[in-house]
């Protein structure tokens, strides 16, 4: 191979060269043949040789292409330009679109030689000239040549001109204040006969539109131009010049079609116009070959954008069911696409391919199948909830482990809103439990499980149920820990016999316990639902009268557990069981039926009975200035005034303790247990950690029982409701279960008078305020629930609000349930805010809002204002 190289000519050809790199065997063997042909190259361009010069640079541009640095030739290039042989030109200018870009200082030479060859004799060097201009433009050179392109735009020439339009597009892109110099050419170049220049034409306004959308008025006089210019091709016979597959010019029909739908989304009498038109080529247009598809494809999307007539919606959702059944992939996927967005403005006629729809979900091809089960779930309505949720439940068994998460959730979101009767709901929610309970999330067991407490009538149905699907399946952690809630609340009821349909169960209350231990034992059960099947055991020893002993026996067994959880656990029920066995029966009697509050955080995707989800405006900040004292410290806390921020909570003091009681009293329960600290009740607001304390509810227990909990329990019981992201401390929805740490009980009050608002709403996210008052509070303090969700596609990560209030209230942030917000409004994020308002003014709010997306982070700031008056009082 070495001959070789040292055998190459010192000027050969183009040709020659890549004979010689494609020889090359190493890539060793390629740089040194490139190295010794750029140094001959090198030579060549000091001597000044002109007759080689175009070969030379020819080669460069090869090299170029393979990746090697070619910087060195761009001078070349210019004399290259600069010559008056079309042939030297043509290869000098496609060195400058190789070779230069807008950020290189030669750039500015070649503006001199593009306005020279702009008004140049030939057409062919025009063409040249305009090709480079519109692919290195800048806009210096915009500025610079934008005169040379009008005067083309004004010619007879229809090769000079269409390309003449496509650099008044590039010009326009880079300056868009020189669009008023085009806009008066435009009616001529639509008007023209040469389909090319019509072509580039349309291009020319669509981009102008897109930029400016004051123009668009002015361009609605042409929609009748383009009407006409429509309806004689779709009308016209065979034209050898223009055919694609028997079609008349589809390029120019997809876009006068797509400035059609730009020029009549906002105007009723352009989309009156347009119904005729669309009904011709929605009925005319060959379908059976990519051609007409493409065309047909436009004019659904034209149909859809315009305010036209409802049979006109329903030729085009027809349009797109056929577009399933087509074997191309591609135009299936488009037609799902297109139909999800559909199903929001017309939900009937999206129906009636209902059976199309659900065929695409056993399509081989994943993306279908994703976009097949995304329209099924906005298909979902109350009078097919059972055949949909059917078909998806089979769905479920074998679809990609990917979407396995997202079909659960939506199901159960689903099931919850269309459930045409309790009982269906409870059957559909323990299939999900036992067929893919391990991608249910965490806040969905505790929305189960509230369900489940307040459907009293189905108690001993679900309970049974649960523990036969329990005794098989282990493994499923979520139906662990929904199925002993339900044990631990309703083990009685196992041995009922007050059944309509089944058989009842024959097992007695040592095969319970010996199951929960098997559980408790076993490797492949998580803490948290250990933590679950403990306190399940601990209330069976108030509902079975054989096996409190050995229930003792395995509770004792984790006393002295490595996990901090069960030990705490475990040591508080021994105390129960050695200190305090009396109030045991009244600690552990069944929570009453939980009820529904209308106001918390549904789950739901924007889709919702073919109704669009209406977002309302962003709430807009006040721009009159406050008093300095205020303002100052709303600046500073939200890093609006200073480089280094506060942080959110620093405005709320720090509590006063409280008198311990030293008695023998319930205090002692937790072994000796100091439970000196800030009460829930006191003037200033409750501690943002407190020890953990065992939930109780109201039993009638008298002054111990408030004693325990520092402040009299609230007769309502409390759902921890566990988020999708695993919070920072212990969450169990056990009635005998610890409470959220950091969560103090707070005994509120729900004014029926008072509703929740809109805090803020932009770019799809959207936070909630609910509000409760802390009764017999002097400090008047507001307990708000912030709910936040995200109804973009993609993922909100790393989510942090944060809040500031003038100096005369006092405000304590609670963690939050997660940082991270499921796009399509498949989760929410909840935070309570605590506002202390003594004076009772006009509660006043600063917001700040951070998150990512798409890996761009995002901020937000925004001032509220619009408290219910109520709050004050």
């Amino acid at each position: 191979m070495s001959a070789i190289f040292n055998k190459m000519p010192a000027n050969q050809k183009l040709k020659d060269l890549i004979r010689s790199i494609r020889a090359a065997r190493t890539a060793a063997d390629e740089r040194s043949v490139i190295s010794k042909e750029c140094a001959v190259i090198r030579s060549s361009f000091r001597d000044e040789d002109a007759e080689a010069r175009c070969r030379n640079v020819a080669k460069l541009l090869y090299i170029h292409m393979l990746g090697y640095p070619a910087h060195f030739g761009q001078l070349e290039c210019l004399k290259l330009i600069a010559s008056n042989k079309f042939t030297d030109k043509r290869i000098g200018y496609l060195g400058c679109m190789m070779l230069l870009d807008e950020r290189q200082d030669v750039h500015l030479l070649v503006t001199n030689c593009l306005k020279n060859d702009l008004g140049h004799s030939s057409q062919y060097i025009q063409g040249l000239a305009l090709c480079t201009f519109g692919s290195i433009c800048s806009a210096e050179m915009s500025r610079d040549l934008a005169g040379e392109i009008e005067k083309l735009l004004k010619g007879a020439n229809a090769h000079v001109k269409k390309k003449a339009c496509l650099c008044a597009t590039r010009i326009v892109r880079k300056v868009p204040e020189l669009m008023e110099m085009f806009i008066p050419l435009t009616r001529n170049l639509i008007s023209d006969n040469n389909h090319g220049v019509q072509l580039t034409g349309l291009v020319l306004i669509s981009e102008m539109c897109n930029m400016n959308q004051d123009v668009i008025p002015h361009f609605r006089r042409l929609a009748p131009n383009l009407i006409r210019t429509l309806k004689n091709m779709i009308q016209s016979g065979y034209s050898p010049e223009h055919d694609v597959a028997g079609i008349s010019d589809p390029f120019l029909q997809v876009r006068i079609l797509r400035l059609l739908r730009i020029l009549g989304r906002l105007d009723t009498d352009i989309s009156e116009s347009l119904n005729d038109i669309l009904a011709q080529v929605a009925t005319n247009t060959e379908s059976t070959k990519n051609v007409g598809n493409s065309i047909l494809y436009e004019t659904v999307l034209t149909i859809m954008d315009i305010k036209s007539e409802s049979g006109l919606r329903v030729l085009a959702v027809n349009i797109l069911g056929r577009f399933l059944l087509n074997n191309d992939k591609n135009i299936r996927y488009v037609a799902l696409n297109t139909l999800l967005k559909t199903v929001q403005f017309d939900n009937s006629s999206v129906q009636r391919h209902r059976g199309t729809v659900l065929e695409c979900l056993k399509d081989p091809d994943i993306s279908i199948r994703r976009r097949a089960v995304e329209l099924c779930f906005a298909l979902v309505n109350t009078t097919n909830v059972r055949s949909m949720v059917k078909e998806l439940l089979h769905f479920l068994d074998h679809c990609d482990v990917e979407l396995k998460g997202y079909v659960t959730s939506n199901l159960i979101t689903k099931a919850e809103k269309f459930a045409p009767n309790k009982r269906w709901h409870i059957d559909t929610v323990l299939k999900l439990l036992t067929t893919a309970s391990q991608y249910v999330r965490d806040d969905a067991v505790a929305s189960l499980i509230h369900l489940i407490s307040s459907t009293t009538a189905l108690h001993t149905y679900t309970v049974q149920q649960l523990f036969k699907a329990l005794e098989v399946n282990t493994g499923q952690q979520s139906l662990i820990q929904v199925s002993c809630w339900c044990i631990g609340e309703f083990g009685e009821l196992l041995f009922s016999k007050d059944l309509e349909d089944d058989e009842p169960l024959q097992l007695t209350e040592i095969d319970v316990v010996h199951v929960l231990e098997r559980i408790l034992a076993s490797s492949f059960t998580t803490q948290v639902a250990k933590e679950f099947v403990l306190t399940a055991l601990m209330k069976l020893t108030t509902r079975f009268t054989t096996c409190t002993d050995k229930i003792r026996h395995v509770i004792n067994e984790y006393v002295t557990n490595v996990h901090v959880e069960l030990q705490q656990r475990s040591v508080e029920y021994d105390t129960i069981f050695r200190k305090y066995d009396h109030l045991r029966a009244g600690l552990l009697e069944r929570m009453p039926a939980m009820k529904a509050n209308p106001d918390s955080p549904e789950v739901f995707n924007n889709i919702t009975n073919g109704e669009v989800v209406t977002v309302p405006e962003p709430v807009k900040s006040v721009e009159q200035p406050e008093t300095k004292q205020e303002s100052d410290s709303l600046l500073d806390l939200l890093g609006s005034s200073g480089d280094v921020p506060l942080p959110v909570s620093s405005q709320a003091p720090q509590p006063a303790p409280v008198q311990t009681s030293t008695g023998d009293g319930v205090l002692d329960l937790l072994g000796d247990l100091d439970m000196g600290g800030p009460s829930v009740l006191q003037n200033n607001l409750p501690d943002v950690t407190p020890a953990p304390t065992i939930g109780l509810m109201d039993g009638g227990l008298g002054n111990d029982l408030t004693d325990l909990l520092g402040g009299p329990v609230s007769s309502q019981p409390v759902l921890n409701t566990i988020s999708d992201v695993q919070p920072a401390a212990p969450v169990s929805t056990m009635g005998m279960g610890m409470t959220t740490t950091g969560m103090p009980n707070i005994a509120t009050v729900s004014p029926p008078g008072i509703p929740g608002i809109t805090a803020f709403a932009k770019n799809g996210l959207l936070i909630r305020f609910d509000f409760e008052k802390v009764v017999g509070n002097p400090n008047n303090i507001v307990s708000v629930t912030m709910t936040a969700t995200n109804s973009q596609p993609s993922p909100m990560t790393d989510f942090v609000f944060q809040a500031a209030v003038p100096k005369s209230f006092q405000l304590q942030l609670k963690p939050p349930s997660g940082n991270m917000l499921l796009p399509n409004n498949t989760g929410s994020i909840q935070q309570i805010i605590n506002i202390a308002n003594p004076q009772k003014q006009n509660i006043r709010m600063r917001l700040k809002i951070n998150y990512s997306m798409n890996g761009q982070l995002v901020e937000e700031q925004g001032q509220l204002d619009n408290f219910p008056p109520d709050l004050m009082q």
